[in-house]
């Protein structure tokens, strides 16, 4: 029986232009390939990094988890990380891929249906057809994968956002959305021009608008010191008060405990040490046997 990926995996040419670069490292149980494509849509080369399971019989039980700022991952270094999950046996197969971001991710990241009052997000629309119309089929075809298990996304910040985003408007694609210190800020107005919690927060309002997908699960997580500001001056960090408030949103659509967890870290910062030591427990929520 073709199992459709042996180890070493098998590979097909790529559907891209050229593939710019392919290096392979691999570390006990994962496998990791960084390779460059070039995105019609966002008109440059994307760097990705591939952590894949090794010695997978059946690849379809196999689920993938794409990760945006997937520089981010070589700092924790999440290799090593997901190695130590995986070699203990106790992870469901799971394939990930870091997407790195670009000189304009504050244009790519985002919420894709409006840009905030900055203008910021202006080309999350030509990211989104990024990875469905370029990313996704290049990975299916790259590791001889026609369809996964299940797939999920993630992200830090305002990759993190845009991984909810991605995932709150194409339910039909995945089951899982993990939200790093997520840019749940994300407004359309200034404080001056009369900025409201309830009107303004652009994930809220979209959660708020959406539908109940029951399949969908939220890792929503937060450091009790992942910033200082405190714009209504109630004693909880803005960054915990949106993403509370973000539960609250998605309990009032009909989500429960069941779906969502919440993990705050008592002296988690806004950065990727905290994001490192988050990570283990969003794969054993996620994929955990």
């Amino acid at each position: 029986m073709n199992s459709g990926i042996l180890p070493p995996f098998k590979r097909c040419s790529p559907i891209f232009g050229a593939m710019a670069k392919e290096k392979t490292a691999v570390a006990g149980a994962v496998l990791t390939e960084n390779v460059t494509i070039y995105s019609d849509y966002l008109e440059r080369d994307v760097v990705i990094d591939a952590y894949l399971p090794r010695n997978i019989m059946l690849p379809d039980q196999m689920s993938l988890l794409l990760l945006n700022d997937g520089q981010d991952l070589q700092k924790m270094p999440f290799s090593q990380l997901l190695d130590k999950e995986m070699s203990k046996g106790q992870l469901e197969p799971l394939m990930c891929v870091g997407i790195h971001c670009g000189a304009d991710r504050k244009l790519e990241y985002g919420t894709a249906y409006a840009q905030d009052f900055k203008g910021r997000g202006a080309k999350a629309g030509l990211y989104n057809k990024f990875i469905f119309d370029e990313l996704l089929p290049f990975i299916r075809k790259q590791y001889n994968v026609p369809n996964f298990k299940e797939k999920a996304f993630a992200g830090f910040s305002l990759g993190g956002l845009t991984a909810l985003d991605i995932v709150w408007n194409h339910a039909s694609e995945f089951t899982k959305v993990g939200v790093f210190s997520g840019s749940l800020w994300w407004r359309r107005k200034t404080y001056e021009d009369g900025y409201d919690d309830e009107t303004d927060r652009m994930m809220h309002l979209q959660v708020r608008k959406g539908i109940f997908h029951p399949w969908l699960k939220f890792f929503l997580q937060c450091g009790t010191e992942d910033e200082t500001e405190d714009r209504n001056q109630n004693g909880v960090i803005d960054s915990i008060d949106d993403t509370l408030d973000l539960v609250v949103e998605l309990k009032m659509k009909g989500y429960t405990d069941e779906h969502i967890q919440y993990l705050e870290l008592e002296g988690g910062k806004h950065d990727v040490k905290t994001w490192a030591t988050a990570l283990p427990e969003f794969l054993r929520w996620g994929w955990g046997k």
